[in-house]
C-alpha cells in the first residue's frame, strides 16, 4: 500500500475511552454542578432531559449538511428552555463546558502503541488527524497531554470547523493543507460508518481498526452519546487490522 500521507482518527484509535460511555453522565453531573455554583437553578434530572433533547435535535437538524456546532450551542440552548436568556460565548456557558470536558478527558487513555508508530512514520509521510467532537478543546488538552501534536502536519477537530466525519469537505480539507491527492493518502479508524465510508468517498483508501482486546464496553444497551443512524450502504475497508502496530506493514519504508 504504497501512499504518501496517514491520516488518523482520534478517539479509539490513537486513544481510547474508558467502558465506552461511562464519562457521560459524571460529566453532565460536573458540568451541572458549575451552572448551580453560578446560580442558575434547574434540578438535574430536568436538565439532563432537555439537554439530551437539544442534543439531539442538533444532530437531527445537521443530518444532511453534517455541521458540527460547538458544544456551547448544546448548553445554552439547554438553558434558553428554562428561561436563561444565554448566548454561547456567556462565560457560565463557556465555563459548563469546560466543566463536562475536565471530567470527560479523565477517561481517556493513550493506546498503547500509538507513540511508537507515529514516531515510526513521522518524517516519512505526511500525517494527519481528522476526529469528530464538538468540544475542540477537549481534543487539543487529550493530543496535548499525551504529546501527539508534534507528529501532525494538519489537525482538524469537528468542533472548531463546524464540519464532522464523514462529510467530504473535512476530508479534502485535509487533503488541500498536506498538499496530497487522495489516491496517495490512507486514513485509519475504528467507525465504518464515520472512518471507512467517510474517506473512500472522496478516493482515500481506509484501514479499520478492529482491536482484538478493546477497552471494556458498557452494559447499557443505549448509549448516552449520540450514536448516528446507520448507513444503508456498506463499504469495506481496503484492510483491517487488529493493532495500530499492524498499520506498519501496511505501508511502505516503515
Amino acid at each position: 500500500m504504497k501512499v504518501d500521507a496517514i491520516l488518523f482518527d482520534l478517539f479509539n484509535t490513537l486513544v481510547l475511552i474508558e467502558n465506552d460511555d461511562a464519562y457521560y453522565l459524571p460529566s453532565l453531573r460536573k458540568l451541572h454542578a458549575f451552572l448551580v455554583k453560578n446560580d442558575v437553578r434547574i434540578p438535574f434530572e430536568d436538565f439532563f432531559n432537555a439537554y439530551l433533547k437539544v442534543r439531539d435535535k442538533l444532530y437531527e437538524d445537521s443530518a444532511e449538511s453534517l455541521e458540527e456546532p460547538h458544544f456551547n450551542i448544546r448548553v445554552c440552548r439547554t438553558l434558553q428552555k428554562f428561561g436563561y436568556k444565554l448566548d454561547d460565548s456567556h462565560p457560565i456557558v463557556t465555563g459548563a463546558t469546560q466543566a463536562f470536558s475536565d471530567e470527560f478527558v479523565k477517561y481517556v487513555q493513550l493506546d498503547k502503541d500509538a507513540i511508537y508508530v507515529l514516531r515510526k512514520l513521522h518524517g516519512k509521510y505526511k500525517l494527519g488527524l481528522i476526529s469528530n467532537l464538538s468540544i475542540s478543546e477537549s481534543a487539543s488538552e487529550i493530543l496535548d497531554k499525551f504529546g501527539l501534536s508534534r507528529f501532525f502536519d494538519v489537525i482538524l477537530i469537528s468542533g472548531a470547523i463546524n464540519k464532522r466525519k464523514p462529510s467530504h469537505e473535512i476530508f479534502e480539507r485535509a487533503l488541500k493543507a498536506l498538499g496530497v491527492k487522495a489516491e496517495k493518502a490512507v486514513f485509519v479508524g475504528d467507525t465504518p460508518q464515520l472512518d471507512i465510508e467517510g474517506p473512500k468517498s472522496v478516493g482515500l483508501k481506509a484501514i479499520l481498526v478492529q482491536r482484538e482486546n478493546p477497552v471494556a464496553q458498557s452494559a447499557k444497551s443505549t448509549p448516552l452519546y449520540y450514536r448516528i443512524p446507520e448507513s444503508k450502504e456498506k463499504v469495506s475497508p481496503d484492510a483491517t487490522i487488529r493493532s495500530l502496530k499492524e498499520l506498519l506493514s501496511l505501508v511502505e519504508d516503515c
